[in-house]
């Protein structure tokens, strides 16, 4: 299982949000480049950023900090938040992202994905956001009356080979994942999912490892220091 390394960058600087809500952030560091260097020193072997002004507005606000992060790491990594147009994708592609991620516009927008498939194949992920089992979007303002599970069909039927499913409710509240959501989900689909939300512990990430999820993301453990990265890579 691979283990990612959050870095949630907002106005410019390494955050962590509770539940994704925007008034109750808790900023890092002032230089997520030098962030992504830290991770990749530990053993990182792939990181994953998310643009959180893009998530709010739609647009790459913080795409020249992601693009300087590509250049300076040698390890792949994956970015979303407020990617809505085949242009923003291909920039970031050209730029040394190795895998774009699409949240909202997955669901308001199935033309714009299904081009991206086509066009981009596996190196397009999409986030998929719930909150009680149904599909939240602009970086979580906002819930659907679309469940899940229904969306995740779709997406298999599309052709996405990437998930990253995360159960907002968990997220920054250290408390362990729900492994239920994320047991039901991964089981649900031939893709790859990726789990995030609320993993904390080491015993978390091994929960996780056993029921064969791809990859497991980690924020707010990991900046609190309740987790050490290099535990999760000594093995």
């Amino acid at each position: 299982m691979i283990i990612f390394p959050a870095i949630d960058i907002l106005d410019g600087q390494c955050v962590r949000l509770i539940q994704g809500d925007y008034n109750r952030e808790k900023v890092y560091s002032n230089s997520p480049v030098d962030m992504a260097k830290q991770w990749e020193a530990k053993g990182a072997e792939y990181i994953h950023i998310v643009d959180l002004n893009g998530a709010k507005s739609g647009e790459s606000v913080n795409k020249d900090i992601i693009i300087e992060i590509a250049g300076t790491v040698s390890i792949p990594i994956q970015v979303g938040g407020g990617i809505r147009t085949i242009d923003t994708i291909k920039n970031y592609l050209e730029n040394g992202v190795s895998r774009v991620i699409i949240g909202t516009a997955a669901i308001n927008d199935q033309a714009f994905l299904k081009e991206a498939v086509e066009t981009f194949g596996e190196k397009i992920a999409v986030s998929l956001d719930a909150r009680g089992g149904y599909v939240a979007t602009d970086g979580w303002t906002d819930t659907s009356d679309v469940l899940a599970l229904d969306l995740m069909k779709e997406l298999e039927a599309v052709g996405v080979k990437t998930i990253v499913y995360t159960d907002i409710a968990k997220d920054g509240m250290l408390e362990g994942p729900n492994l239920t959501e994320q047991q039901a989900i991964n089981e649900s689909t031939k893709m790859d999912v990726i789990a995030s939300g609320g993993v904390t512990t080491k015993e978390d990430v091994e929960n996780l490892n056993n029921l064969n999820m791809y990859g497991a993301i980690i924020g707010k453990a990991l900046y609190d220091g309740k987790l050490e990265f290099e535990s999760l890579v000594e093995e």
